[in-house]
Order: structure tokens, then sequence, then C-alpha cells
């Protein structure tokens, strides 16, 4: 092909997500001047991963998700994981702020809205751990705010559609905090593609890329082809980020790069009930995370969620697993065989003889009948009516098999951002907490990929992101500044409790807060 049929262009993010729209705008923002193409295969931006309806929305703070406090062998909860998470959403929180100060995010409360978010015990060793796993989080300054309660009084002031019909012979406990959030990560990808697009950012949507391949000068050849007209170009670019949610897998193998050599990754579908009936709705004003099952994966974790999906209210519970070879939601029936290779056959056939748990849990969940999903819904909430509910297809999820000496390959839950050494090409694969840490993803991405360039970026981001660099579990007083100058940006001084009424109607929730609170009643530490 001559080079008058190239499009040259100084970076191509492939895939409209939340990742791509996120290091889109942090490079338009320290690179105005670069040249920057947005590839999307599907007609809209953020239509498959990032989809309201394709995941839980859960702001990822490590606040409610049991998974990352495990209890250890002496008794004691281990941390560590629930703090690096929660360190990572604060870079996030922190640049969100900053980008609706600066009109990059022109509606906030269209992307982000308080809701508590809570951990759900039952039975006595179970509520026992909930008590030390306050103790252990209330003591890190990112999670002071969270409480213990194990009073059936103040669980049902707290939770009613959770506590009706509730037989509290049982022991029950919660973890509370209000400093968590609902987060549509559709609407928040669109507003920052928006920013770019208005910056001079190119987006080309319905457009698939087919192939990329390095050139001998390092850059990278990007074959495109609009998927209504069969047309095909090619695009040349100096760095090219692989952000096609499941899809990424099969375009890091295509580039050749070693990074990629060995990674393999399983389909994991989602399904959710769902219910919007006001007399449901309006009983329940959080997220509530528990245990996942015996042999489940860390991401089955049940959970009962108010969502808020262009300002109106929703319930959801789940997930439920399915099971498709897809890679994506509207992928092809395909795409886990092809992405098999010589190099990560090792790897893939490790897991399939050491997950064997995870298959029968599979297994399980593709024999779950409508009434068997509702039963288990009932363990939440014992009153709920199978008329409230629905099913809904949630997105596709690929999680990541990793080669490991010895071992073939180990299936990782969380993300892996991969990169080439010459830092001309990187991609993210896997799933939660995903979204939530994207800024923090992305920043890594770009230190990794322009390091020549990030140490001139620096007092800009730290403009952004004012504690970049830092960890804000040592430091109590940095926190508290930020955490109050995002509070206030981003209209979360009501807290939850303030915003009840208003998310039970499906209106804005920025109020003000309440001049009075109610006295800690028995059993809420």
């Amino acid at each position: 092909m001559s080079d008058s049929n190239i499009t040259k262009t100084d970076v191509v993010l492939v895939g409209a997500g939340i990742m791509s729209a996120t290091l889109g705008a942090l490079l338009r923002i320290v690179e105005p001047n670069w040249s920057i193409t947005l590839i999307e295969r599907l007609d809209g931006a953020a239509a498959e991963s990032s989809d309201p309806w394709n995941n839980a929305g859960t702001g990822h703070s490590a606040l409610c998700e049991l998974n990352y406090t495990p209890e250890k062998s002496d008794g004691t909860i281990d941390i560590t994981k629930a703090v690096a998470v929660n360190e990572q959403f604060q870079v996030s929180r922190q640049f969100w702020a900053h980008a609706v100060e600066k009109g990059i995010l022109p509606d906030v409360r269209n992307f982000l809205n308080p809701v508590p978010h809570v951990s759900f015990v039952e039975g006595a060793d179970r509520v026992e751990y909930l008590r030390k796993r306050r103790d252990a989080l209330a003591s890190n300054p990112l999670f002071a705010t969270t409480e213990f309660i194990n009073d059936a009084d103040e669980f049902a002031r707290r939770l009613p559609f959770m506590a009706a019909k509730r037989d509290f012979a049982q022991p029950v406990a919660l973890n509370w905090t209000t400093d968590g959030t609902d987060i549509d990560f559709g609407s928040l990808a669109k507003q920052l593609i928006g920013f770019g697009v208005r910056s001079g950012t190119s987006a080309m949507f319905g457009h698939e890329v087919r192939d990329v391949s390095q050139q001998s000068d390092g850059s990278w050849n990007v074959k495109v082809t609009n998927r209504r007209t069969g047309a095909k170009r090619t695009l040349n670019s100096k760095f090219v980020f692989v952000g096609a949610g499941g899809d990424a897998l099969h375009l890091l193998q295509k580039s050749g790069i070693k990074e990629a050599k060995g990674y393999g990754g399983f389909p994991v579908g989602g399904q959710f009930l769902r219910a919007s009936n006001p007399a449901v709705t309006s009983g329940h004003r959080a997220k509530v995370y528990g245990f996942p099952p015996l042999g489940a994966p860390p991401m089955s974790a049940p959970h009962l969620d108010t969502r808020i999906i262009n300002g109106k209210p929703w319930l959801l519970f789940g997930p439920f697993a399915g099971w498709s070879p897809k890679f994506l939601k509207q992928g092809k029936v395909t795409d886990l065989p092809l992405s098999v290779k010589p190099d990560n056959l090792t790897s893939m056939l490790g897991v399939g003889l050491s997950q064997m748990s995870l298959v029968k849990y599979l297994i399980g969940q593709l024999m779950l009948s409508e009434g068997d999903r509702v039963d288990a819904l009932r363990v939440f909430a014992p009153s709920a009516v199978d008329s409230d509910w629905e099913l809904t297809l949630a997105g596709q999820r690929v999680q990541v098999i990793k080669p490991a000496k010895g071992k073939g390959g180990t299936l990782e839950f969380g993300t892996t951002v991969l990169a080439a050494a010459d830092g001309s090409i990187a991609g993210l694969l896997g799933a939660s907490p995903g979204a939530s840490t994207a800024v923090p993803a992305m920043l890594d991405v770009m230190e990794r990929c322009f390091g020549d360039r990030f140490q001139a970026w620096q007092p800009r981001l730290k403009e952004m992101i004012p504690s970049l660099g830092t960890e804000l579990s040592h430091e109590p007083e940095l926190f508290a500044e930020v955490w109050d100058w995002g509070t206030k940006v981003l209209g979360l001084e009501s807290g939850a409790d303030a915003g009840a009424a208003a998310l039970s109607a499906g209106a804005d929730t920025s109020v003000s807060p309440s001049e009075t609170e109610d006295p800690e009643p028995a059993g809420v530490v």
C-alpha cells in the first residue's frame, strides 16, 4: 500500500469504552497538539462493558467487597488489597473532580451518585468476622467511616426491603459506609470522549480494527474496515492503545509483541435480576455485598444494588453467571477457539485442569431456573416477589489467563496492563475493579509508554490529581483535604441519607446535607 493511502496520527485508541475514553482525555490535556484517533466497531460509545446495564456500577473502592479483606489463618483480617484498591479509586475520584471543575465532565449527576456501600453477613462466625473487619479497616483513614451494625432495629431502619419478613433469630451484621457511589461508566465515558472530540480527537464509529503490524521505524499500521460499507483504510501511528474489552486479547496477539505471549482468556457472561417498581426501589438505597458461594470465584459475590441510570432508580441483584465463547456481548462464537495459540496452549490447559471448582460453579449457574434466582435474592430480601423482577443480560468478561512457570497458567481476577518494551503499544485485559481504577491504570500506561515525557507531564498531572505519587493512607491530612475538595466539587456532600428521597423519585441527588444527625443507636459501632 502506498503512503498516499495511509493516514498518519500520533495516537490510535481502539475501543470507545471507559479505558480509551480516560486515556484519550488525559493525553489530550497533557499534549493538546497531538493528533488522536478513536476507533470503535459499534455505532456508539460505551456500548459494551462500560454500558450501565453491562456492569454493576459500583465505584469499586473496597468499601464493601469482602474478597478484598480475607481472614488469615491466625484470625486477623488482611486489608492490604482493600487499601491498594481504595488508593487507586482515590486517584480516579480526584481526576473526575478536576474534570468537573474544568467543564470536561459537564453533567456529574448523570454519571455519579452517592449510595452507601455495605457488607452483609449471616451467622455468628461471619458476624464476628465483620466486627474484626470493621476494626481493621477503621484504623486506616481511607476507611474511618466504616460502621459495624448488628442491631435488628437499626438494620431495619437502614435496609427496610432486606428486613421485611426476615427472621432475626439468625445473627446478621453489616459494615456500612456512606462514602460509596453508584457510577454510570457509560455516561462517564461518553462525556470524556465528547471532550476529546471537541478538542480535536477524531472518532470513527462503526469501524473495526482487523490487524495491527509494527513497521521498521517502530510505528504501527492499523488496518480498519468500515462495517457498514466494507471500505478499508490504514492508519499509521506512533502509539496504539487497545482498550477493546474482551477483544483486546485478539489484537494484542495479532501485534506479535512478546509481552502478550502465553496469555489467554476465559469468557464469563453475567446476568442480573432487576426491578424498577417504586414500591421496591424506595425500600433499598445501598449497594449490599455478601460472600460468594462456596467454590465460586470472587467476582461472583452476590450483591443487591441501587442503580441510578438516566435519572431513574433501579435495583439489581446478581451476578448470575452465563457462558458463551464470545469475548464481547456483540462478539463472535469463534472468539474463544481463535484465541488459542501455540504459545498459550499450555497456559489454557493448565487453568482448565486446575479450575474444576469454577467449571462446577458455571454448570450450576447455567442450570438455575427463574425461581432459583429469586430464591437466591431472598437470602438478601426475604419478601422479594417474583413478578417484580426480570432477568437482564450483562456484559461479557474475559478473565485473564496468565502464564506461570510450573503451573501452565493461572486465572487472574483483576486487571492487567500489557505494554511492549518500546512503549509503542499497550492494552488492558481483565475485569473488576477495572473501570473504577481506570485513571491510575491509564497513568500506568502513560508512564510505561511515554517514559521520556512523563516527568515533564508531572506538574500538569499533579494539578489534576493532587495526591499523585502519595499513599493517602499514610497522609491523613492530605487525604482529608482532597476528599473534602472532591466531595464538594462532585456534589456528594449530601451523602446517601440526605439524597434518599431524591433517589426514590429519580431526581437530582445533589441536595444540602441535613443539619441534624440522629444519635447512634445501640448495635452501631
